[in-house]
């Protein structure tokens, strides 16, 4: 069960929220760990993560939505993000809105992603009125693959690029999209 109030939103297992400042200490921990890192370019320092907490503020002002902070119901522990976000670079497929996680690696294998990335995505086509919402990873992460097969988002094998925030021959550049459409606006626009 899904339900959005002032702001959050509630699923099972998850409160999908604003950041507070006592997120921050969890969230540097997090990415600080190679293993939730693993598909990124690098950990981050304290600064960074933080930086990156900034940019995310920085985001719910301007577009009124992002990535939300990810705590869990049963113990009010601080789990990582789940939300949606508008990317910052250029590409064939942009401007768009992408649907992201990052959790913390003590929590995988629960669910909770797939939980809360359901959540989020109906939020956006429910809430926000979006039309379609994009999401997008290197290949190799799998974990992250199947938790976009598992909300309904399909593999566009046409839409894969190269991540232009990344050098040409960096491992990590080459990156596979996955799109969902709201179902119900599309066959009505048809």
């Amino acid at each position: 069960m899904n339900r959005t109030a002032d702001g959050v939103i509630v699923t099972d297992r998850l409160l999908l929220r604003k950041w507070r400042v006592s997120d921050r200490e969890p969230f540097a921990r997090m990415n600080a760990d190679p293993r939730v890192m693993e598909f990124y370019p690098a950990c981050l320092s304290r600064e960074e993560s933080d930086a990156t907490a900034d940019r995310i503020a920085s985001h719910f002002e301007r577009y009124g939505f992002g990535l939300f902070a990810a705590e869990l119901r049963e113990n009010g522990a601080f789990a990582g993000y789940i939300g949606l976000s508008v990317p910052t670079f250029e590409t064939h497929f942009t401007p768009c809105v992408e649907i992201g996680w990052r959790l913390a690696a003590d929590i995988w294998g629960r669910g909770l992603a797939t939980e809360g990335a359901a959540a989020a995505l109906s939020y956006g086509f429910e809430t926000l009125n979006l039309n379609e919402t994009l999401s997008f990873t290197v290949p190799a992460n799998l974990r992250s693959r199947r938790v976009m097969e598992k909300i309904g988002m399909r593999y566009d094998a046409t839409g894969d690029f190269d991540h232009p925030k990344l050098p040409e021959g960096h491992p990590l550049r080459r990156h596979v999209l996955y799109r969902a459409t709201d179902r119900a606006k599309t066959s009505s626009l048809r």
